[in-house]
């Protein structure tokens, strides 16, 4: 215990005593300075100070005391280190710890204090110096060379101008340097270019471009630092040259095709406005169509004008005063027709002409409410604007010459006068409605409706209600016996002069003049009589700026587009197309006129846009080809004919029609036939020959087939007519339940009808489908003996003793005893049977006075000129009862689609039925019958069976 504590003791003592004197030795700080500067180098690692790292300590030269043993530096992340290089003379450098990049960071600041080595050996009591700022500056290195901005620099210029700068080019560097990352000069680098650059990157040309020379210049410019580090990859600029710049529209077409049945097709595609730069507050574009040509103003349809009322809904009842010649409306035979207007009836008066109504056609009902329609197209005449020009007059035939109502031309004015009788009305009442527009002398078509309400009188143009500027008041006529003259084209004056005569001719052209007694038109029908199949049309409506405003005419021939930005009105052009809605539109040339005005801000003068014209081309369509087909021969008992239903002539027609596609492959041009649906507008079924007879046959059409379809029907002695607008399977199912009567026919061998169709007022028709309806009566057979020659291979004996063929004289080998026996018996056995059946026949014939009495025929056979036909053969055919049986049934089938027929003669029946078998049944039913059938590849003998 005491050997420990002695040692320790005195261990104690000995450090406390070292302490003590430390104290003593190590007695003041190191100093360095307040602050410093250093520059670096990126990519190094030592830093240059100012003033130099230097520790002091006025302990020296005491060993530990006096020496500086370390730097220790204090900041955030500060990428360096503090290292003494002499311990006596406190010199030290500082160290980069890690990669320092001028361009992450361009400074550092940071704090540095020195250590001394402290008392002894072992560093204690070490005193540390005051806090010094390090401001450290990161030197940079051209190390990156520029980049340019874009991939691309692309600009235009104007032929023959000098520019100042055409674009500007601009290229950095990401050094962080002024000195490396700042660019000081451009070049560029394809030679032998009218370009030149300035060290911004302006580039100019050097002489004047012209665009014929050439259209566009491509140049590679380089870039340089002001450390002249040259960027890796030059730029390309692409300059093109523009004509001088000329206000107006480009980009369209003077010519655009437009194939039949395509629907909507954009006119101007690709088309813009060029407006030179100027400032523009507003850009007003019409487009029009000029369709006058076409047709009556524009493409309409070119029905009848019976089948367009019909198909536009219009009440029944109309007579048309101006329809195509023909036997039954004779009275527009002499008028001048317009010619190649596709089919569409167009009569043109020069003021020579004129027509007489006959008195059966004139409506004789007219009441308080009618309507007058008329297509019209007229014109200023010089040297007869006082003159009246007469479109409908009905005045009195003779001795007087009152006008009692009519529709003329007076001074570019629209008159109608409508005088009643006092048998009507016999007050002071409006008589003259005058109506003054621009469309009576404007040399177009326009289509005319006059709705009379009495006293209210409507004028139609073009689905637009106008009403009479002046009405002037008469007092009526005075009722006479007198008749009256209905005229189109002039008005008849049958009184007060010496020879009656026409006056007041009208001069202009007019189309489907139609009076309906009894009612009015509607305004939605009127619509539908007049409107244009064909016309402006916008695309896309939705895609269009708000700015944008745009607005059509009723025909859509004009379409005008406003808008307050450049752009926009680009894309509403390009929107701007033609469409034909008709299945077969008139083909030829309509004519686009473009016409466009500028609105300047302020007082500028207003850029001048000259007007383009370009013209749509409507493509021939291609031709349909109609075909009727179907049984071209009926032949049918008299009875049927006699029967309250009549025969069905038509029932097995079929109409079709085709168009011939052309098809490329491999080179050649191989057409190819399609089948199309289209409508048809009438069909007509005319009797060949001598006219019908109304009081023993009819051609009629039950008023039931034609409910429900867009069709009507007019026969009379010549045929039957089927009119209106409708589709070929509609008019199939019309005309075969058309149904043929005669109640007569004793004196009737046949009949033959001949039915055409017909597209669009006859445009395309069809073939002649010719059809004969024969009707058969009694004959007296004629016994007809076919010897049919036969080689022995294909005879056998017949067990059938109805069927038996002709024998041949020429059979080699002897015929069996017993064969030969039967033979013999049934040859007389029939020929008896035969002679008494002529017999009764010829004899019921005779005594007969019945000439309807009738024996149903196969179709194929001739009865008319055919008597009796009787084979007669022992053998049979070697295809045996069963071919023969398949042969009767497959004529059995034929009979029973002929519709069978029996009728009693003096008691007796005449019938058609098979062959049997069964020889018993047919002797206990006390009738025989002989069938003929016709061998294949040979004429042998009718089909014929009779009963006696």
């Amino acid at each position: 215990m005491h050997t420990l504590g002695v040692p320790f003791v005195l261990l104690w003592l000995l450090s406390g005593y070292s302490c003590a004197l430390g104290g003593k030795v190590n007695k003041h700080k190191p100093w360095i300075e307040t602050s410093y500067h250093g520059v670096i180098t990126e990519n190094m690692d030592t830093v240059l100070l100012d003033p130099p790292l230097v520790a002091l300590d006025k302990d020296a030269p005491v060993p530990y005391a006096g020496e500086i043993c370390s730097f220790n530096i204090f900041g955030q992340d500060a990428p360096f280190n503090a290292v003494v290089l002499n311990r006596t003379s406190g010199e030290g450098v500082l160290r980069a710890s890690s990669h320092v990049d001028c361009e992450s960071q361009k400074e550092y600041t940071f704090i540095i204090q020195a250590y001394d080595c402290g008392a002894g050996p072992d560093g204690a009591n070490w005193k540390k110096s005051h806090k010094a700022v390090v401001h450290i500056q990161v030197d940079d290195v051209n190390e990156f060379s520029p980049v340019f901005r874009e991939s691309l620099y692309k600009a235009s210029v104007t032929e023959g101008k000098i520019y100042d700068s055409i674009l500007q080019v601009e290229a950095w560097d990401q050094d962080c340097s002024p000195q490396y990352s700042q660019i000081c000069n451009y070049e560029i680098v394809t030679g032998g270019t009218p370009f030149a650059i300035d060290r911004n990157g302006n580039i100019r040309n050097t002489e004047r471009l012209s665009y014929e020379k050439q259209h566009s210049y491509r140049i590679m410019v380089s870039a340089f630092d002001c450390g002249q580090k040259k960027a890796k990859e030059d730029v390309a600029v692409h300059i093109e040259v523009k004509p001088v710049c000329k206000p107006g529209w480009q980009g369209w077409n003077k010519r655009v095709d437009y194939e039949p049945g395509t629907g909507s097709k954009q006119l101007f595609p690709k088309m813009h406005l060029e407006t030179c730069g100027g400032p523009l507050s507003g850009v007003k574009a019409m487009v029009e169509l000029q369709t006058n040509h076409i047709g009556k103003g524009c493409d309409r349809e070119t029905y009848s004008e019976k089948s367009l009322q019909k198909l536009c809904g219009a009440a029944s009842g109309s007579t048309d005063l101006l329809p195509a010649p023909s036997p039954s409306a004779n009275w527009t035979a002499s008028l001048l027709t317009d010619s190649g207007r596709e089919s569409d009836l167009i009569y043109r008066f020069d003021g020579r002409q004129a027509a007489n109504v006959p008195d059966h056609v004139v409506p004789q009902n007219l009441t308080d409410q009618f309507t007058i329609a008329t297509w019209m197209k007229h014109g200023p005449t010089p040297g007869l604007r006082a003159e009246k020009e007469t479109i409908l007059c009905n005045s009195d035939k003779t001795e007087m010459n009152r006008h009692h109502y009519s529709l003329y031309v007076h001074n570019c004015r629209l008159v109608f006068l409508l005088r009643r009788d006092f048998t009507q009305i016999d007050t002071f009442r409006p008589a003259e409605f005058h109506w003054k527009l621009e469309q009576i002398c404007d040399k177009e078509w326009h289509y005319y409706v006059i709705n009379v309400e009495f006293p209210a009188v409507t004028l139609f143009v073009d689905g637009v209600t106008y009403e009479p500027y002046l009405v002037t008041d008469d007092w009526p006529i005075h009722s006479s016996k007198i008749d009256t003259q209905l005229t189109v084209g002039a008005c008849w004056q049958g009184g007060e002069v010496a020879t009656p005569r026409f006056t007041q001719y009208f001069h202009g052209s007019l189309s489907g003049l139609t009076i309906r007694p009894g009612r009015i038109e509607t305004q939605k029908v009127i619509s539908c009589l007049q409107a244009c199949k064909e016309g402006l049309d916008i695309n896309s409506l939705e895609s269009l700026a708000k700015d944008i405003k745009f607005h059509f005419n009723p025909a859509q021939s004009v379409l005008v587009v406003e808008g307050e930005d450049v752009d926009s009105i680009n894309t509403a052009m390009t929107k701007v197309s033609y469409i034909n809605s008709r299945q077969f539109p008139t083909p030829g040339l309509r004519r686009l006129h473009i016409s466009t005005s500028v609105q300047c801000f302020g007082e500028d003068t207003c850029v001048s846009i000259p007007d383009i014209k370009a013209v749509v081309m409507v493509l021939p369509p291609t031709e349909p080809r109609i075909t009727i087909s179907g049984s071209k021969q009926l032949v049918r008992p008299a009875s049927d004919l006699r029967s309250p239903l009549g025969v069905a002539p038509f029932r097995e027609l079929r109409i079709t029609s085709t168009v011939m596609k052309g098809d490329s492959l491999g080179g050649f041009h191989r057409p190819e036939v399609m089948e199309v649906m289209h409508n048809l507008d009438y069909c007509d079924v005319l009797v060949i020959g001598d006219e019908l007879e109304p009081e023993r046959e009819s051609l009629e059409i039950q008023h039931s087939a034609l409910l429900g379809k867009h069709l009507d029907a007019t026969n009379s002695t010549s045929g039957i007519s089927i009119y209106g607008v409708d589709s070929m399977a509609h008019y199939e199912q019309v005309l075969r339940q058309l149904r043929y009567r005669n109640w007569r026919p004793a004196s009737l061998t046949e009949r033959r009808f001949r039915l055409t169709c017909s597209e669009l007022n006859g445009r395309y028709t069809s073939n002649e489908f010719n059809l004969e309806i024969s009707v058969l009566h009694h004959t007296a057979p004629m016994e007809h003996v076919n010897h049919m020659a036969a080689q022995s291979q294909y005879m056998r004996p017949v067990h059938h003793p109805l069927m038996i063929h002709t024998l041949n004289s020429h059979v080699s080998g002897p015929a069996p005893p017993a064969a030969t026996v039967v033979i013999v018996v049934c040859i007389a056995a029939l020929v008896i049977i035969v002679v008494i059946g002529i017999y009764r026949i010829h004899a019921t014939h005779q005594e007969g006075s019945r000439d309807d009495e009738d024996e149903i025929k196969d179709p194929e056979s001739d009865w008319e000129s055919a008597g009796l036909n009787i084979t007669v053969n022992p053998m049979e055919d070697i295809r045996g009862p069963q071919a023969l049986g398949e042969a009767v049934r497959g004529e059995e089938c034929e009979e029973e689609d002929e519709e069978d027929d029996a009728e009693l003669v003096g008691g007796m029946t005449i019938v058609e039925s098979d062959s049997s078998d069964e020889e018993g049944e047919e002797e206990n039913k006390g009738r025989e019958e002989v069938n003929g059938r016709k061998q294949k590849g040979k004429p042998e003998w009718d089909s014929s069976l009779v009963t006696y």
